[in-house]
């Protein structure tokens, strides 16, 4: 069994939101987006896979959110407001810092919002805050005690609002009502252009993947509002926290730094507080990737004064459990396993317990033998082939930077093609039996050196890649459209 949204062959792009041409620093969920999606669907493809969409930290890591259920605000189309009447036009002056400039118009929107709305936009508005506030008051809260204490973690503030003191809490939200209705605000217009977008995409037959991070970080609304659920000391302070050993990324392994669960209290509470978090992303998507899937095997516990990931332990949790549980309240999971890195014949058997697709990396798939399971005569159906994720670089740079011997080895394991790379390297993908093939955008583009998304344990100068309409080449779309019918992949439009 396969999630039924994988039953037929499809294949897809990943790009991020933040990647799209348009938009004011960068992309965002207006009509870049919409046109994106017709691209998409007229080249035959039919999933959109991107990266989390939570409020990120300053780095910018979509995988490092301020809060597992609310959407980044830099994501809000300020066009769109405009266009519905929520907005005046305007235009950043040259020394505006896009995110400042975001903040003000959508402060502005508000404003306008407050005075201008219709009645009836008004108490969908009224609606969305009574039906989200099991989430929404804490974040509002969190979001506006984070600025007034200029950006420091919530286990930095006094100890009345650290540790949540009834009395403290609620003078707060007496004090701060009006920054707190900004942010309901920012998250109503967030869930209304995500919902147009998907509304969109699903008239097109496009699916939308979306991308789970198994772990969440420290300086969290999350954690701020259910330590109980965190190995944390009495200031809030992990005793250990989350990573990966030295592997394919890096000869420390990976200090991720995120508190680790109590899984034995989430197991006593039914797993309801997993249950809530997956409700929130199957509203917003098809289906859904969960990364570091052997996290649900066991966990590297790295003790918190370790400066690497090398000296850690591998912790059994419940996985079993937790998917029991989860397969129990919503039935099939439309759930793809990142079962990537160091993984055992326990891992596999979960995945497998539960139908899970893995995922296949061809650029991983040259530096051993034929048994190497990546290589696409050793996929299987139940799976998703890409060539490169967003942490690696592109397929043109990866093949210009192999040694000539391994250059070699693709080349005659691809038949020595006479296209150049990446198209040989996408031609493999989509000739995969695997029922899902996703290509980054910055492979479809052909681009070469400097475009990657993101560098693995480094912490500057990433996920800031964008694209422009003007890079796709006039034959791109038939091009894929082509591939797609090939291969068996193509769904037309209906």
């Amino acid at each position: 069994m396969i999630p039924a949204v994988l039953e037929r062959r499809r294949a897809g792009v990943l790009l991020h939101p933040t990647s799209l041409p348009g938009g004011i620093g960068n992309g965002d969920l207006g009509a870049d987006a919409h046109r994106f999606v017709d691209f998409l669907g007229q080249a035959g493809f039919t999933v959109w896979q991107m990266l989390p969409l939570g409020p990120p930290h300053r780095d910018g890591s979509p995988y490092r959110s301020l809060s597992l259920h609310a959407g980044n605000p830099m994501l809000i189309s300020l066009e769109r407001l405009v266009e519905w009447g929520w907005l005046d036009a305007g235009n950043p002056a040259s020394s505006e810092n896009p995110v400042g400039y975001r903040l003000k118009r959508l402060a502005q929107a508000h404003r306008i919002f407050t005075q201008r709305a219709s009645v009836s936009d008004q108490q969908v508005f009224e609606a969305f805050i009574n039906v989200e506030a099991y989430w929404l008051d804490d974040y509002a809260l969190y979001r506006v005690l984070r600025r007034e204490y200029s950006g420091r973690a919530w286990y930095q503030w006094p100890a009345p609002l650290r540790d949540r003191e009834p009395q403290a809490l609620a003078e707060a939200r007496v004090r701060f009502i009006d920054e707190i209705a900004q942010v309901f605000f920012e998250q109503f217009v967030f869930a209304r252009q995500w919902q147009a977008l998907r509304a969109h995409a699903n008239e097109r037959n496009v699916l939308l993947f979306g991308d789970m991070p198994i772990f969440v970080a420290h300086d969290s609304v999350d954690v701020w509002t259910q330590r109980e659920y965190f190995i944390l000391d009495a200031e809030g302070q992990p005793t250990v926290v989350a990573g990966v050993p030295p592997d394919y990324f890096s000869e420390q392994g990976q200090r991720w730094g995120n508190p680790l669960y109590r899984w034995e209290r989430m197991q006593a509470d039914g797993f309801r507080w997993w249950i809530a978090r997956l409700t929130t992303e199957f509203r917003r998507f098809d289906l859904l990737r969960v990364d570091h899937f052997r996290g649900f095997e066991a966990c590297w516990e790295i003790p918190a004064t370790e400066d690497t990931a090398i000296n850690g332990r591998w912790v059994k949790v419940p996985g079993e459990a937790l998917f029991e549980a989860l397969k129990t309240y919503f039935g099939a999971l439309p759930v793809v396993a990142e079962d990537l890195g160091l993984i055992t014949p326990e891992v596999y058997a979960l995945r497998d317990r539960f139908d899970l697709p893995g995922m296949k990396i061809l650029q991983f798939a040259f530096d051993s033998g034929p048994d190497n399971p990546y290589l696409p005569h050793n996929h299987r159906v139940a799976s998703v082939v890409y060539t490169g994720t967003h942490d690696n670089d592109t397929t043109l740079a990866w093949f210009e930077n192999l040694p000539a011997e391994t250059q070699l080895r693709v080349v005659e394991y691809l038949g020595y093609p006479h296209e150049s790379m990446p198209w040989p390297l996408i031609r493999s993908a989509f000739a995969s039996v695997s029922q899902l093939a996703i290509i980054p955008m910055q492979d479809v583009l052909a681009l070469g050196r400097g475009y990657r998304m993101n560098t693995p344990g480094t912490t500057e100068g990433n996920w800031r890649w964008r694209f422009a309409w003007e890079q796709l080449p006039p034959d791109l779309m038939e091009r894929l459209r082509r591939m797609a019918r090939l291969y068996g992949r193509e769904i037309k439009q209906t």
